[in-house]
């Protein structure tokens, strides 16, 4: 599994880049949302899923992993393959995407080119309570946004869920510091705040 891909970047354009990594151009599927992030210099990284196939091996690419885990939880769904998702990533920011899926609003979903009334009910039927059980959004105070644009959260996420706390709580526990704290901790400093409020 290709889980990221450092390199230069050679090519850009709304649907995809190509990235030279050790002398390897790899092309790489993005939305809109990752190409509206990339950064202008040449040096980049995306984080990646690979799509197989029986006849093909697709890369796709993602500015932040909060994308890509909301990429992943879309594809689970029956019947959206990961063109859809990335449709779905590119005509909606993630925090709109969360919003939707949370309250339940299959008219928006549907406004999503390819995505019908059953597929907009299906999405929000199989992922309203894993994105609620996740900590990924919670109601109208949404942490989503500090959790996107905060890279240290997955880090923190991750090393709490190694040391045997549950998702949810650890979620909670971080986005508690994060209200409190600001944005601006290192992974670190949010993990050790985060074992004080757990």
């Amino acid at each position: 599994m290709i889980t990221h891909v450092r390199g230069r970047l050679v090519e850009k354009n709304p649907a995809y880049v190509v990235i030279e990594c050790n002398g390897v151009g790899y092309f790489i599927n993005i939305s809109l949302h990752t190409y509206a992030n990339l950064p202008d210099d040449e040096a980049c990284m995306l984080y990646t899923h690979l799509s197989v196939k029986e006849d093909s091996h697709t890369l796709y690419g993602f500015v932040d992993v909060p994308e890509r885990n909301l990429f992943r939880h879309l594809i689970s769904v029956s019947g959206v393959g990961p063109s859809t998702a990335r449709m779905v990533l590119s005509s909606m920011e993630p925090q709109q995407v969360y919003s939707t899926i949370i309250s339940g609003n299959a008219a928006v979903m549907q406004t999503v080119k390819g995505i019908g009334g059953k597929t907009a009910q299906r999405i929000i039927i199989d992922l309203q309570d894993k994105l609620t059980k996740e900590g990924l959004v919670e109601g109208q105070e949404g942490t989503s946004d500090e959790h996107l644009s905060n890279k240290s959260y997955e880090d923190a996420l991750s090393a709490l869920q190694m040391l045997g706390f549950a998702k949810s709580a650890a979620a909670k526990a971080i986005s508690k510091v994060l209200k409190s704290e600001g944005t601006e901790l290192s992974v670190e400093q949010l993990v050790k705040e985060s074992l004080s409020v757990l």
